[in-house]
């Protein structure tokens, strides 16, 4: 048995009952990786299922030829074969190979509803461009950690059984089995920061230095062991002043040395998936714990916000501007119909005003009795407000609204996102909080059932 029939043998040798997808673009080391496992399959040194998945990017002319090819592969070799075609669209502050990469990695998530191995051809090359990358972005441990050889994607397994073998190895299987396969003309195109390394640099310092990827590798390695270092105070961390799944504690934040700080930011973001912050954004945020207590600094991320309030620091999505919305309820309607089912703008939920009491299918859903509306009044809810005096239920004494919503304690960003519910001009309600004291109802005859199922968890 060869090298690369071994190493993949070894590697799924304990878990035969998972199937295997091949990532399969048709270039040299998908090629190696089918042929090798459709070989070890065929022999019986391999148990599981294998499913071939390819995707076509469509940013090449030959990408239609490539996906023939690959049928006429798996056709040869009996193994069933996904395809997909992609159109991909260029976004603000992110390649387009990053994009193609990202929709790549969701259609083979997509492949299997079972856990199963996602299989890639990446090689000990590959591993040593990947870091260099790395460093030349100037990443941190967690980027110049590289990749692993198993780590987790989804429900599967993102598995690069021939991380360890070079292009080398994996060059004198093809020829050895008389291969053909899948010349990418960009792959020449040194252009791309990936290709100049490979073609340019690489060459250069294997030519001074011959074990130069095994060595980038056994740095990459180090790195790995310090990140896990890193990230297991980081978790400690998080247990102290974690007040909820969004909310850290600003006084804990503040004890921590800058370096364990940022390290915890990081840490922070990561568990809700969002892309990491610059240097500079993460000197921002630590500089705007310290604001005044009267302040509410909010500093904008590639795609989430970290806001502070009192002594809590927020991590909350992008919201959009929703003042002017607003939404006119058809009385009548209710009337006739026993419920009327409002969408709210910005992933806030639903309201639902029910002409009888009860009857809530989420009991997490907030609800209250409100008066029925006299004839002819306008009902309305929307998020602007001229800050009208209002008398809670709970309160003895009217107050202007916004003082009330202070005194309830909710954060700036949250009163522009509160629903109110208004006959005419008159503040009926604060969906989410009370309703005004002249307009409550205990009697089923003359009010109905008002309640918010919200969906937005940040």
């Amino acid at each position: 048995m060869n090298i690369i029939e071994l190493a993949l043998v070894n590697f799924f040798k304990h878990t035969p009952e998972k199937t295997i997808i091949i990532a399969y673009s048709g270039g040299v080391d998908s090629q190696v990786l089918l042929v090798a496992l459709a070989t070890l399959k065929q022999q019986g040194q391999l148990s599981n299922n294998i499913v071939v998945c390819h995707v076509n990017h469509g940013l090449s002319p030959h990408a239609q030829q490539w996906q023939t090819f690959a049928k006429a592969q798996c056709a040869h070799f009996d193994l069933p074969l996904i395809c997909h075609k992609l159109n991909l669209k260029k976004q603000a502050q992110q390649s387009l190979e990053a994009i193609a990469r990202d929709a790549r990695y969701e259609l083979l998530v997509q492949a299997s509803v079972e856990p199963a191995f996602i299989v890639t051809g990446h090689h000990l090359n590959d591993q040593a461009e990947t870091f260099l990358l790395a460093l030349k972005r100037g990443s941190g441990l967690k980027g110049l950690s590289a990749m692993r050889s198993s780590s987790k994607l989804a429900q599967h397994t993102l598995a690069r059984p021939l991380l360890t073998l070079s292009r080398t190895d994996i060059m004198a299987y093809a020829q050895q089995q008389n291969l053909d396969w899948i010349e990418d003309e960009s792959n020449s195109d040194e252009s791309f920061d990936r290709n100049f390394l490979r073609h340019t640099v690489l060459p250069e310092l294997s030519s001074r230095w011959p074990s130069i990827n095994n060595t980038i590798a056994r740095s990459a390695e180090h790195c790995f062991e310090a990140q896990q270092l890193l990230d297991e105070l980081a978790q400690q961390d998080l247990i102290d002043c974690q007040h909820a799944p969004s909310r850290l504690s600003v006084p804990y934040l503040l004890k921590l040395s800058d370096a364990r700080l940022k390290n915890l930011l990081r840490y922070f973001l990561s568990q809700h998936h969002f892309l990491m912050p610059s240097a500079q954004q993460l000197k921002q945020i630590c500089q705007q714990l310290s604001a005044d207590a009267d302040k509410s600094p909010m500093i904008q991320l590639a795609n989430c916000c970290l806001r502070r309030f009192k002594n809590e620091l927020y991590l909350t999505e992008i919201y959009q501007d929703i003042t002017a919305w607003q939404q006119v309820i058809d009385v009548d309607h209710l009337v006739n119909e026993k419920c009327v089912q409002i969408t709210l703008p910005d992933d806030l939920g639903t309201i639902n005003l029910l002409s009888t009491f009860g009857g809530v299918e989420n009991k997490n859903a907030w609800q209250a009795s409100v008066k029925k509306p006299d004839a002819g009044q306008v009902v309305t809810i929307g998020f602007a407000h001229e800050n009208p005096k209002c008398l809670p239920q709970y309160r003895q004494h009217s107050r202007p609204l916004k003082k009330v919503l202070q005194e309830l304690g909710i954060a700036p960003w949250q009163r522009k996102r509160l629903p109110f519910l208004f006959y005419d001009n008159e503040m009926v309600a604060v969906i989410g909080h009370f309703v005004c004291q002249p307009y409550v109802s205990d009697n089923q005859a003359c009010g109905f059932n008002l309640s918010w199922d919200r969906e937005s968890s940040l």
